[in-house]
C-alpha cells in the first residue's frame, strides 16, 4: 500500500508550561486538499513546523511520504513546498530576483523561475521591486516560492489572509489547478468558505486538540439539528425556530393568518458548527 502524503499519530508540544499540541492525529491522502481550520493562535502555524522538520515534537509521530520528518534530507525537502507568511521577501529586490536566490539553492534553472512566475500571474511584474507589491501580489510572489520546485507537497499556511475577495479568488483557482496536477496541498485557515469550497477532508482544531474530522459536506450533516425556519412577519419581526416534525403546524398557521412574508431555511455550516463545539468563532 502506498504510504500517505502526510500522517500524525498522537501529536504533542509544549512551550514551557503551555500545551499548544494535545494528542493530534489524521492522515491526508495524496492528491487532496486538506485542510486544518481553526482560528488564530490554534496550534495551526506549530503543527506545520512539525510537520515539515522545523520544529521539534514532545510526544508522537510524524511523517510525509512515509519518512519521519524529522529525518528528512536535503533531498526529501525538495518533494515538498511552504508557503507561510513569516518568510521574508527581500525589498529591494524584484520580483525575478527574489526567486533567483531559492532557484540557485535549489538547483532550478531560468526557466523554472519564469514558468513559476506566470503560474501566479506574475510574469508581467518579474523587475516589479517587491517594495512595490501589493499583499495579494506579495501573497503570489511567495506562492510561486513553492511552485518554482516543483514540490509533490504544498504547506500553505492561510494563503489568502488578509486578501480582498477577488485576490483570494485567484489563488483559490491556482490551488485547484495544482490539485488537479496530482499535487497534494495542506492548507491552514481561518475562514470557513474557504475550506469549504477547496477542502476535501478538513480537521477543526481548539485549543491544540481535533474537535471535529471529516468533509465539510459529512461534518454539516451531522450537525443538522441546527437546521432552523427562519420567518419575516407581515409586523416586520423575524421569528425562527427548529426546522423539524413539529414544524409544520406553526408555519401553516402563520401562513394561514397571513402573518408570514417569507420564510427561509438555515443549515449549519463550518462555523456554526464550530461555534456549537468551542463556543468560538472560527474568524478571530
Amino acid at each position: 500500500m502506498e504510504a500517505a502524503a502526510i500522517s500524525a499519530s498522537n501529536i504533542v508540544k509544549s512551550f514551557g508550561s503551555k500545551r499548544v499540541l494535545d494528542g493530534i492525529s489524521f492522515t491526508v491522502r495524496r492528491g487532496q486538499i486538506f485542510g486544518l481550520l481553526g482560528p488564530s493562535g490554534a496550534g495551526k502555524t506549530t503543527l506545520i513546523k512539525i510537520l515539515t522538520g522545523q520544529l521539534d515534537r514532545n510526544a508522537g509521530t510524524a511523517e510525509i511520504n512515509g519518512l519521519d520528518a524529522d529525518k528528512l534530507t536535503g533531498e526529501d525537502n525538495k518533494k515538498f513546498g511552504i508557503m507561510m507568511d513569516n518568510f521574508g521577501i527581500y525589498e529591494r529586490l524584484n520580483c525575478y530576483e527574489n526567486l533567483k536566490i531559492f532557484a540557485e539553492i535549489y538547483g532550478v534553472k531560468k526557466d523554472g523561475i519564469l514558468n513559476a512566475l506566470k503560474k501566479v500571474g506574475l510574469e508581467n511584474a518579474k523587475k516589479t521591486s517587491a517594495a512595490k507589491l501589493s499583499k495579494g501580489m506579495r501573497s503570489r510572489l511567495r506562492l510561486a516560492r513553492v511552485f518554482m520546485i516543483d514540490p509533490d507537497i504544498l504547506f500553505l499556511d492561510e494563503p489568502t489572509s488578509g486578501l480582498d475577495p477577488a485576490t483570494a479568488d485567484e489563488i483559490h483557482k491556482i490551488m485547484l489547478a495544482e490539485k488537479g496536477n496530482g499535487k497534494t496541498i495542506f492548507l491552514t485557515t481561518h475562514t470557513m468558505s474557504e475550506a469549504e469550497k477547496l477542502c476535501n477532508d478538513i480537521v477543526m482544531i481548539n485549543e491544540g486538540k481535533i474537535v471535529e474530522h471529516g468533509s465539510p459536506q459529512e461534518i454539516c450533516r451531522r450537525y443538522n439539528h441546527q437546521r432552523m425556519l427562519k420567518i419575516h412577519l407581515s409586523n416586520g419581526s423575524d421569528i425562527q425556530f427548529p426546522h423539524n416534525e413539529n414544524a409544520s403546524d406553526k408555519v401553516a398557521e402563520l401562513i394561514k393568518n397571513g402573518s408570514a412574508e417569507t420564510i427561509h431555511t438555515t443549515e449549519p455550516n463550518l462555523e456554526t458548527v464550530f461555534m456549537e463545539l468551542t463556543g468560538k468563532e472560527l474568524a478571530v
